[in-house]
């Protein structure tokens, strides 16, 4: 009689282990699918690993594997309480649903819930891999129920109106993306300049060519009309491979004229630079808009042997310049050669502050500062102190904007050429 009880015992105790090991397989299977790196399993897919496709097809089919999961753990769970339950008020009566009730509790929290998901969040992919074959087999025995399952779900959204989204948008890929660089450069495993690097890359589908443009002011133009000589000299002193040419007005622009067609000229002239008709070896202009897309940009730049483009306004007048190499340097930062000017725009002070130039943007500043200024309603460092201040400011004047202190340094006209910055220290609350 003493070894039936003591068998009794066993029995129940390897009942409630094998449950409790099924309630922790679930209980991490489910925090490791939903925690999974879906660009680590597309790269193990295309090497040919078998487990990272069966978790990307359950993945795809989030309703079948999360309903499955959730019926099977309820199952679990309450079919472990209900046995030790029985068994408890068997020996105590009344008050033996209290104490089952007590020890399945811990029980559950800790070994079927804190543990596995505890080892699951540490290593979700790798975890998601090794139980996809364990979920797969749960999904297709509770398939018929969870279908049922999910048809009363379905109905209930339809019922109020509630919209069930299960494809993840662009913006938030993009912002997951943004998220795990930003995670991976805190951890040490992207530096700086790899992080500004895919960054940029991210950000280019927001910006326009008016962002990233010469501006007008600041392009190197020649008249046309001048002595063929004269104009060529100049060309060939300036750091640029392409200078847009003008006639009568800088606002009349009718050709480009890039270096190495001169220097093929002048190898060609028979009497020098002097008999050179400098309207027949420039290029035709390519104007563009100043709303156009800088991905949209770039693809035409990749399309067709003209890196080189005018950009224009809503009614035709210029704004600037783009070039391939403005494009590439939102990804990769400032590209320099042995023929580039070099233009201080931002040097650091002793004391930490930093004294720019009006014309550096936000987003180059942010870059270089890791400062975290907004740039959706202006480009530059100027635009942002008069778009913020409502006013154009004197020299002398300071204001605060975002936590950083703005002096205004030197102003010529309407124009904020200089500014001090000075990151202010936070408040501690």
């Amino acid at each position: 009689m003493q070894g039936n009880i003591y068998e009794s015992y066993l029995f129940l105790i390897a009942v409630i282990i094998t449950l409790l090991i099924l309630s922790a397989l679930i209980s991490s299977s489910e925090t490791s699918l939903t925690g999974a790196s879906r660009a680590r399993l597309i790269t193990m897919i295309n090497s040919g690993h078998r487990g990272a496709k069966r978790v990307w097809n359950l993945l795809e089919q989030p309703k079948k594997f999360i309903g499955a999961i959730l019926l099977t753990n309820n199952l679990v769970n309450i079919l472990a309480s209900t046995i030790i339950t029985a068994f408890f008020i068997t020996l105590y009566g009344d008050q033996g649903a209290v104490y089952a009730t007590i020890i399945m509790t811990i029980l559950v929290v800790i070994f079927g819930e804190i543990i596995p998901k505890s080892i699951a969040i540490s290593k979700p992919t790798e975890t998601a891999i090794f139980l996809s074959f364990f979920v797969t087999a749960v999904v297709k025995v509770f398939f018929p129920l969870v279908a049922i399952l999910q048809f009363i779900v379905d109905l209930f959204f339809r019922i109020f109106g509630i919209k069930a989204k299960g494809i993840v948008d662009e913006d938030t890929a993009r912002d997951e993306l943004r998220g795990a660089i930003h995670v991976s450069h805190q951890h040490g495993a992207v530096v700086k300049d790899e992080r500004d690097r895919l960054g940029g890359l991210l950000d280019l589908r927001d910006l326009d060519v008016s962002e990233v443009m010469i501006h007008r002011k600041d392009i190197t133009m020649m008249d046309i009309d001048m002595p063929p000589r004269e104009l060529i000299s100049r060309i060939l002193r300036t750091p640029h491979t392409r200078v847009p040419l003008y006639r009568d007005d800088k606002e009349n622009i009718i050709g480009v004229l890039h270096a190495k067609d001169v220097l093929r000229a002048i190898s060609e002239s028979p009497s020098g630079m002097d008999s050179i008709d400098v309207s027949k070896i420039m290029r035709k202009p390519w104007y563009i808009p100043d709303t156009t897309a800088v991905t949209d940009q770039l693809n035409k730049f990749l399309s067709r042997r003209n890196h080189f483009a005018i950009v224009v306004d809503e009614y035709g007048v210029v704004q600037g310049l783009i070039t391939l190499e403005d494009i590439l340097e939102e990804i990769v930062g400032d590209i320099r050669d042995e023929h580039d000017l070099e233009i201080p725009g931002l040097r650091r002070q002793p004391d930490g502050s930093y004294v720019v130039d009006g014309k550096i943007t936000v987003r180059d500043l942010n870059r270089k500062t890791d400062w975290r200024l907004p740039d959706d309603e202006y480009t530059t460092i100027a635009g942002l102190v008069m778009h913020e201040s409502r006013i154009i400011p004197e020299r002398g004047q300071s204001f605060v904007f975002f936590g950083v202190r703005f002096e205004i340094l030197e102003r010529e006209r309407n124009q904020i050429k200089r500014l001090r910055l000075s990151l202010l220290p936070k408040e501690i609350s």
